[in-house]
């Protein structure tokens, strides 16, 4: 399908004051909850009108803090949209981009270009490159009704990054990765950041690499979502299905065995397990999900056809809940509410060893209760897919086709 098109960027029946006012909203929103950190970051948002870059939104819906879809495939997934404007700001403090500094995006638009564009300066260089030719044919002809037509648009593969423009000080990745191929680090500078949503064991994270004696540390990691890398760089993830298509769950990495025994447990008796461990309403605990997969050999993603669902299963998260299976058994993260604002994390499963795999999954929602909850988090490293595993630091080691992602805990 084509790019979505819209009222042109250069109709004057768009009212200009009202868009500029919430373009202003959105840039007061984002400093006040304290994703945008720096001043450099929040001028950019100030300055770049997002709605040019989203034809057929509305102005409210250019403005919001949401995803604007601008392309979807012909079974109608989205394959190109203006991210949500929280995540990018939240990446560009991650990859603290400055005046005068070389930049490459993967996975264009136009609009996060002409963030970074305002960000580095005349003196900067920002190219932007996506596998989509409509894609590209839309940012180069929105930067340059924007007055960003400093921006490099190029039609590329991301896999191989864009050597023509490198070295670069920032790499940022906008497109959902399961992999880092080579090229994205050797056309980083020496102190070169690369800023990528990364999927690990299903769950993905924006996390902001910087090298260190041979191979990537992070800086820090966010939750984030993004639609997925195309190209050289996709990799689907392996999808169960369960009481017809009511229930799936969705494994990263392989395919388990023994799935054939997972045919039936769902017949039988739920069984509940609580752990004592309360969070609220609004507490993230991605910790705890990174905790579980790292645990669990048999860590996948639990989710819910939400026109077949019939109640059989209620998890924390209906889209992606952190869930485990073992020995033709399957249990998955659940949470009940304490009183308005408060509910304990516990786990349901089903299956043959149902009340040990819950109560095993509750054991580890404790332990990271204790140990994990209050401190930064995991550390997470890439090496060369081909470092030997007993030379990686304790912890998960997930396989990829060019780097080993080593996840480790203090």
């Amino acid at each position: 399908m084509p790019i979505v098109k819209g009222t042109p960027v250069t109709d004057p029946s768009v009212d200009d004051d009202r868009a500029a006012q919430l373009r202003e909203q959105l840039a007061d929103g984002l400093v006040a909850d304290g994703t945008v950190l720096s001043k450099d970051v929040e001028a950019a948002f100030r300055a770049v009108p997002r709605h040019r870059f989203a034809p057929g939104a509305t102005l409210e819906e250019a403005y919001a803090r949401a995803s604007v879809r601008t392309k979807r495939d012909a079974h109608g997934v989205t394959v190109s949209a203006v991210s949500d404007p929280g995540i990018q700001a939240m990446m560009l403090e991650q990859a603290g981009l400055r005046p005068g500094m070389r930049c490459l995006e993967i996975g264009s638009g136009g609009y996060n270009a002409a963030l970074m564009a305002e960000i580095v300066g005349v003196g900067g260089e920002v190219t932007t490159i996506d596998i989509d030719p409509d894609v590209t044919d839309a940012a180069r002809d929105y930067l340059t009704q924007t007055g960003h037509q400093r921006v490099n648009v190029v039609l590329a593969d991301g896999e191989q990054g864009c050597a023509e423009h490198a070295p670069y000080d920032r790499i940022i990745v906008t497109a959902g990765a399961w992999d880092i191929p080579p090229a994205w680090v050797e056309q980083l500078t020496g102190d070169g950041i690369l800023t990528v949503p990364l999927r690990m064991r299903g769950l993905t994270r924006s996390i902001a690499f910087a090298q260190a004696d041979g191979h990537l540390v992070a800086r820090s990691a966010k939750v984030c979502g993004f639609v997925k890398m195309q190209g050289a760089g996709a990799h689907d993830e392996w999808l169960l299905l369960l009481r017809g298509n009511e229930i799936g769950l969705r494994f990263d990495d392989s395919w388990p065995a023994d799935t054939h025994k997972l045919s039936g447990p769902l017949d039988l008796l739920r069984v509940e397990v609580w752990s004592a461990v309360a969070t609220g309403r609004l507490e993230p605990f991605d910790t705890l999900q990174l905790w579980l997969a790292t645990v669990f050999d048999g860590f996948c993603l639990l989710s819910v056809d939400p026109a077949l669902d019939t109640g059989l299963v209620t998890p924390q998260n209906r889209i992606a809940c952190p869930a485990v299976i073992d020995a033709g058994s399957v249990a998955y993260l659940a949470v009940r509410r304490l009183d308005e604002a408060t509910f304990e994390f516990g786990a349901h499963a089903f299956g043959p060893d149902a009340p040990a795999l819950a109560g095993a999954m509750v054991e580890q929602v404790r332990v990271w209760d204790r140990d994990q909850r209050h401190h930064a988090g995991p550390r997470i490293a890439a090496y060369p897919s081909t470092t030997p595993v007993e030379e990686l630091p304790d912890g998960l080691v997930i396989t990829k086709r060019h780097v080993r992602i080593s996840v480790s805990w203090p």
